[in-house]
């Protein structure tokens, strides 16, 4: 999905999920110095009302509402933990157990702006994780957000000493390349370097379960970024 490219996974009267890619603003900085998706969604639909944000390397659903009614209901909703919450994301190494929830307060970090961390005198926070494919390299976890701290799954990750892959708040920033998975690795005839095969903050925002103003039952879903799965299979050949 090239930048600023968004897709439309489900829209009603009521209001639309996006799949958003990374690289990309949920609403405008305040330096005003990119184009934010709030401001594309405006240009299409005239009025539109944000319900909760994705930090903008983080990549996949994310609500509008196309009114104010719904608005106030959506952001109730998530307000009250009444939306399922659920994220993959590429993790530096093994973690130790394949099932379990981090249960860790989370505050500002005291010296780093811009930054969380993991202190006792932060706010609750509780991230449920389930290994879907273990590497001692890297491996792909179904993350679900019990509350809804900021940077929370990043902070939490990296509190368990598995960072999210190519987080440059929380990890080394590195982007993965092949030849760090793969043994005997060697350049193309025509390659100068090697092509990353992740360079993007490996989260993404693959499903949301919730019950609309109407009583009906939302299970939407953004299939997980193609690079993502590039890398799993990969990891599987070795």
């Amino acid at each position: 999905m090239a930048k600023n490219k968004y897709e439309v996974i489900f829209e009603n009267d009521d209001f639309v999920a996006i799949n958003k890619p990374s690289g990309m603003l949920t609403i405008p900085d305040r330096e005003q110095t990119e184009k934010s998706l709030k401001e594309f969604l405006t240009e299409k639909y005239g009025s539109i009302f944000i319900v909760h944000r994705l930090d903008k390397d983080t990549s996949g659903l994310v609500l509008f509402a196309k009114n104010e009614t719904t608005h106030k209901y959506l952001c109730k909703i998530f307000e009250e933990r009444r939306v399922e919450k659920f994220y993959l994301g590429v993790v530096v190494g093994l973690l130790p157990e394949e099932k379990g929830i981090i249960d860790a307060p989370i505050t500002d970090h005291l010296t780093r702006k811009g930054m969380m961390t993991v202190h006792r005198s932060g706010k609750e926070s509780q991230t449920g994780y389930e290994v879907l494919k273990a590497d001692p390299h890297f491996s792909l976890v179904s993350f679900q957000l019990f509350t809804g701290r900021t940077h929370q799954i990043r902070v939490h990750a990296k509190n368990i000493g598995n960072p999210l892959a190519c987080d440059p708040l929380y990890g080394d920033g590195k982007p993965i390349l092949i030849s760090a998975v793969k043994k005997n690795y060697k350049l193309g005839k025509h390659d100068e370097e090697e092509r990353p095969m992740i360079n993007r903050l490996a989260l993404h925002s693959y499903k949301l379960n919730f019950e609309d103003m109407h009583g009906v039952k939302m299970e939407l879903m953004a299939t997980a970024p193609k690079e993502f799965r590039a890398l799993m299979q990969q990891l599987k050949k070795k």
